[in-house]
């Protein structure tokens, strides 16, 4: 088997089946495999997979497991020689499939591999950040990644003069699509758990160029990606599981380098951002409502 599509669903049905239509239409024309595991939907989601695509490989847990440790049971089932971590709002496009696999071939100090993300409407979509290092994380707060864009040191975090037209090896396209070598997972190992929804990827990036694997960004596989389909349900909880998940990081990455004051003072401002983004959210919806 050369690749296994890995797919996590949480309440997404009509993008889910849009996903798997793509992934019938433009297969790999190599021997590949779908697998979909939907974390206990409300919508109907396991049943259209049932009723509509025989050919994937449905696992339908009676409870939300996660975004982490769904993919990790799906991988551990998974018997491609590489490993797609696909959201379910996302569609595949003609070729994309076998420009991954083939460069993957032909770079086998990859680990993973990020596509191109486009909206439905063709705009290409911000993708590709760098580790969240404190020096990067205290200009982004600072709001000097707005003010300079293209400064290389300001944007370093959201990668702001990034362009996206260019094979580049990065530090972390977004897990939206994500290949990953087995051999890589292999020896890097599966998702840390202690990330569910955010940030796992990240952690895997990161222990993975620690380890001395590359990571690349490749413009010839394009993916529309429709965004934030499961997220949006739940937004101002995600909020605030986006930071945690930021400071779990540091806690893990991060504590045994830094001197406590530093230590300290960026969780402090990981905290407050997530307080003025809650406080954002709540003034729009506010005059959401005004206006209404």
């Amino acid at each position: 088997m050369t690749l296994s599509i890995l797919i996590v669903n949480w309440n997404t049905r009509d993008l889910l089946r849009a996903c798997l239509r793509s992934l019938r239409c433009y297969p790999l024309s190599e021997p590949m495999e779908v697998w979909v595991l939907d974390n206990a939907s409300r919508d109907g989601s396991a049943e259209m997979v049932r009723q509509e695509f025989a050919e994937v490989h449905l696992i339908a847990s009676e409870s939300n497991l996660g975004y982490a440790a769904g993919n990790n049971l799906l991988m551990q089932k998974a018997q491609g020689e590489y490993l797609l971590l696909l959201n379910a709002d996302t569609e595949v496009t003609e070729g994309a499939l076998d420009t991954a696999v083939q460069f993957l071939r032909e770079h086998p100090e990859a680990a993973a591999l990020g596509a191109k993300l486009v909206h439905p409407d063709g705009r290409v979509q911000a993708s590709v950040r760098g580790f969240p290092e404190p020096e990067a994380v205290m200009w982004e707060y600072l709001g000097l990644a707005r003010l300079f864009p293209r400064s290389r040191r300001f944007g370093a975090y959201r990668m702001t003069w990034f362009t996206y037209d260019h094979i580049a090896e990065v530090d972390q396209p977004m897990g939206t699509f994500l290949m990953l070598s087995r051999r890589a997972v292999e020896e890097v190992g599966l998702m840390d758990e202690r990330f569910p929804i955010f940030f796992n990827e990240v952690d895997w990036c990161y222990r993975a160029k620690k380890m001395g694997w590359k990571i690349y960004f490749h413009p010839g596989v394009v993916v529309i990606h429709h965004g934030g389909a499961s997220t949006r349900q739940v937004r101002p909880q995600m909020i605030w599981e986006s930071h945690r998940s930021l400071q779990k990081f540091y806690q893990k990455h991060y504590r045994q380098r830094l001197p406590l004051p530093i230590y300290g003072l960026i969780l402090w401002s990981i905290t407050c951002n997530a307080w003025l983004r809650t406080l954002g959210r709540g003034r729009e919806g506010w005059q959401s409502e005004r206006k209404a």
